[in-house]
């Protein structure tokens, strides 16, 4: 579900939706850091107080940007195969932040939710936790079918998963290829295979 700020019933759809996509072409374009409310108001074809009365800041904006449309990031295959379908998630997730106008617009909102309570809530809730949940979900479901074991604490496994994943895109800003996905979860769930089974 989108994340929203104020009362949806007084905005007109059209101009929510012609700042939102303003917005995210000019992070791209600018970057977080340079992009101003007044820009996005000027392409949007918007007056920024409307901004401003709907939005209690840039993060919030572009956080709700973000969720308007459903990210293919968020998704999770189930081939059968869980080490192939965490390689695709991985790599959709890769290039979202990488290859799309999104981007940009989540690491500014990530750095922004470091001084921003409400906001960093917001980006829990709406954006984190649903995809923790669905990762969970998947490891699960590699449980059910035995390809992890029992005994497996799925919220520790998707925290070592994605942990080397996130460092690389947003500390160090690189972007992991196939052959470094392949690497990473064939050394990690190799260990966490049943015994008596190949990872």
């Amino acid at each position: 579900m989108p994340v929203t700020w104020g009362n949806q019933y007084q905005r007109s759809d059209d101009a929510r939706r012609a700042i939102l996509s303003s917005a995210l072409e000019l992070c791209r374009e600018t970057g977080y850091g340079r992009l101003g409310i007044e820009a996005i108001a000027r392409r949007a074809g918007v007056g920024k107080q409307t901004i401003y009365r709907w939005w209690p800041s840039k993060g919030a904006l572009l956080l709700e940007a973000l969720e308007d449309v459903s990210s293919p990031a968020a998704f999770y295959p189930d081939t059968g195969d869980l080490i192939a379908d965490l390689g695709a998630q991985m790599a959709v997730a890769v290039e979202y932040m990488f290859s799309t106008e999104r981007g940009p617009a989540l690491l500014g909102v990530f750095d922004a939710a470091h001084h921003d309570p409400e906001l960093a809530e917001r980006l829990l809730t709406g954006v984190i936790a649903p995809r923790e949940e669905a990762g969970k979900s998947r490891l699960r479901a590699g449980v059910a079918t035995g390809e992890l074991p029992a005994d497996t604490d799925v919220e520790l496994l998707l925290e070592q998963l994605y942990a080397p994943l996130y460092y690389r895109m947003l500390v160090t800003r690189q972007a992991p290829d196939e052959e470094y996905l392949h690497r990473h979860l064939t050394a990690l769930l190799g260990d966490h295979a049943p015994r008596g089974c190949a990872a």
